[in-house]
C-alpha cells in the first residue's frame, strides 16, 4: 500500500443528557475510593459554529448535537471514576453511536455490580487495558527500531479487547507481532487505510513555512508568563523553521519538532500576535476552548483545518499507532473525520475541550476518509507549555462568556433532587442529583433543572 506524503504535494452541559444523563453522577457519589479531580473547564453551551458542522457530517440536529455533546461529557467524567475504581480489571469504555449510553469493560465479572450501579452498561473482556496498552507499547518500541512494512496501522481495540494490525501483507504483521509479544494479544485485519501526513493565533489557522508550504494551527499556548507561540503537528516544520501567518506577516519560528515517533511541534510567536481560546469557525462563529479533557472511544469531535474548515466524525480508535511513509508515530487518536493536505496541525475540539492536532490520514472531505490526530497532552508536556483557555489569552475574547446574572444557583454546590434555586431572577428544581460545575448554569442544563 502507498501512502502519500502531503507535505511534499503542497509545498509544491447537560442539554438534555438522555441514557448518559441517567447514569447519574449521583449513583458516583459517597464510595470510599476517591473520586478524579472533576473537569476543570465548563460544560458550557456548544458553540453554533460547531453544532453547525455536527449537523452536517453526523446528521444531528442542533438539540440532538447539544444532548450528545451533554452526554459524552457525563460519560467521561463517570468512565474515569470506573477506571479508578475498578484498577487492573479495567478493560476500556466507549459511548454508543448516538452517545447516549455509557459501556464500561472489565476483566472481573464481579465488578459488573459496581459499573451497572454507576449507571454504565457492563462488557465482559479477555484481556485488561493495562495488558493490551503494555504490548501495543511492545510494538512502538519494536516500530521505532524499524518501521514494519506492510503494517501501516496498529491499535488497542477495547472492543475486540485486542492490539489490532492493520496488515497489506499478514506474514509481514506475523512476524512484527512476534516482535517480544504475546501473539494471543493480537489481532490482525487487511489494512483499508492509506495514511499520509496533512502537511500544506487562532486553532485551525492557516500558517506557511518559510514562506512556501502551509499547514494549520493547533492551539495558541503560552510558555512561562510571556511567550505566547501555538502547537502544531511535527510533520510541518523542523527546529529553526520560520512561520509566516494567514496573513502572510512574520509570525514566529519552530521551537520544537519531534517526527515521527510522535507528530507534535511548537511555534513560538513574535509580540504581534496574540494568542486567544478560540478556534477558527470558517465563516460562523468562533469556538471557544474552555480545557482539554480526553473524549472517550464512540464521541463526537470536530477539526478545524485551513483547507476544508470544520469536519466533525467521531473518535474511534485511541493510543493508535500508525506507520506513514516517513515513519511511524505513536499514541494517535484515529478519527472518523475527513481532512486533506493544508489541514494539517489544525485542531481536533470535542465539544469546548481542545484534543489535539491533525496528523495524516486517508481519504478525502469529497469521499470520506479516516484521520488521525496527535493527542494534545504529550506537546504540553514536552515542551513546558500551557494550553490558552478563558481570558489567559492576552484579555476577553470575542466569545468570552458574559457574568453570571445573580441568584442562589453556585458552582460547587451538591444539589438533591427537588432543590430549588434561581437564577437571572428565575426558579429552577433540580431533576436529577449532581454536584454543579462551572458552565452547567439551569438555563444550559434542562436535563438537570426545570424552570418553575
Amino acid at each position: 500500500m502507498r501512502h502519500i506524503p502531503l507535505r511534499r504535494r503542497v509545498a509544491a452541559a447537560c442539554t438534555g443528557v438522555v441514557a448518559v444523563g441517567a447514569l447519574t453522577l449521583a449513583g458516583l457519589t459517597g464510595s470510599a475510593t476517591a473520586a478524579p479531580e472533576p473537569r476543570a473547564t465548563p460544560a458550557s453551551a456548544p458553540d453554533a459554529a460547531l453544532l453547525r458542522a455536527m449537523e452536517r457530517d453526523l446528521g444531528l440536529t442542533p438539540a440532538e448535537a447539544r444532548q450528545r455533546i451533554a452526554g459524552e461529557a457525563a460519560a467521561t467524567d463517570i468512565a474515569a471514576t470506573l477506571k479508578q475504581r475498578l484498577g487492573g480489571s479495567f478493560a476500556g469504555a466507549r459511548v454508543t453511536g448516538d452517545g447516549a449510553t455509557l459501556i464500561v469493560a472489565t476483566t472481573d465479572p464481579a465488578e459488573r455490580r459496581t459499573i451497572t450501579a454507576a449507571g454504565a452498561r457492563a462488557e465482559r473482556a479477555d484481556h485488561g487495558l493495562a495488558e493490551l496498552e503494555a504490548a501495543k507499547a511492545g510494538l512502538d518500541a519494536a516500530a521505532g527500531r524499524r518501521a514494519p512494512e506492510g503494517v501501516p496501522l496498529w491499535y488497542v481495540d477495547t472492543t475486540a479487547s485486542r492490539v489490532v494490525l492493520q496488515a497489506t501483507d499478514r506474514a509481514a504483521a506475523d512476524r512484527f507481532a512476534a516482535a517480544g509479544v504475546d501473539r494471543a494479544l493480537v489481532k490482525v485485519v487487511r489494512a483499508s487505510e492509506e495514511p499520509r501526513t496533512y502537511a500544506d493565533l487562532r486553532g485551525g489557522d492557516a500558517y506557511y513555512m518559510n514562506g512556501s508550504g502551509r499547514c494549520s494551527v493547533g492551539f495558541p499556548v503560552k510558555r512561562g508568563a510571556s511567550q505566547a507561540g501555538f502547537v502544531t503537528a511535527g510533520h510541518c516544520g523542523t527546529v529553526g523553521t520560520t512561520t509566516t501567518g494567514v496573513n502572510q506577516q512574520a509570525q514566529g519560528t519552530f521551537q520544537g519538532s519531534t517526527f515521527p515517533g510522535r507528530d507534535y511541534a511548537w511555534v513560538a510567536t513574535n509580540a504581534n500576535w496574540t494568542p486567544r481560546n478560540l478556534v477558527n469557525g470558517y465563516g460562523n462563529a468562533d469556538v471557544t476552548v474552555a480545557g482539554s479533557t480526553q473524549a472517550l472511544v464512540g464521541a463526537s469531535i470536530c477539526r478545524s483545518g485551513s483547507t476544508t474548515g470544520w469536519r466533525c466524525g467521531t473518535v474511534q480508535q485511541l493510543n493508535t499507532s500508525v506507520t506513514y511513509p516517513q515513519g511511524t508515530v505513536s499514541g494517535v487518536t484515529r478519527t472518523s473525520v475527513c481532512a486533506e493536505p493544508g489541514d494539517s496541525g489544525g485542531s481536533f475540539i470535542s465539544g469546548n475541550q481542545a484534543q489535539g492536532m491533525t496528523s495524516g490520514g486517508s481519504g478525502n472531505c469529497s469521499q470520506g476518509g479516516t484521520t488521525y490526530f496527535q493527542p494534545l497532552a504529550p506537546a504540553l508536556s514536552a515542551y513546558g507549555l500551557t494550553l490558552v483557555t478563558g481570558n489567559d489569552g492576552g484579555g476577553p475574547g470575542p466569545t468570552d462568556p458574559p457574568t453570571e446574572p445573580g441568584g442562589t444557583w453556585a458552582a460547587g454546590t451538591a444539589y438533591a433532587v427537588g432543590a430549588t434555586v434561581t437564577y437571572g431572577g428565575t426558579t429552577y428544581r433540580c431533576l436529577q442529583a449532581h454536584t454543579a460545575q462551572a458552565g452547567w448554569q439551569p438555563p444550559n442544563t434542562p436535563s438537570l433543572w426545570q424552570r418553575v
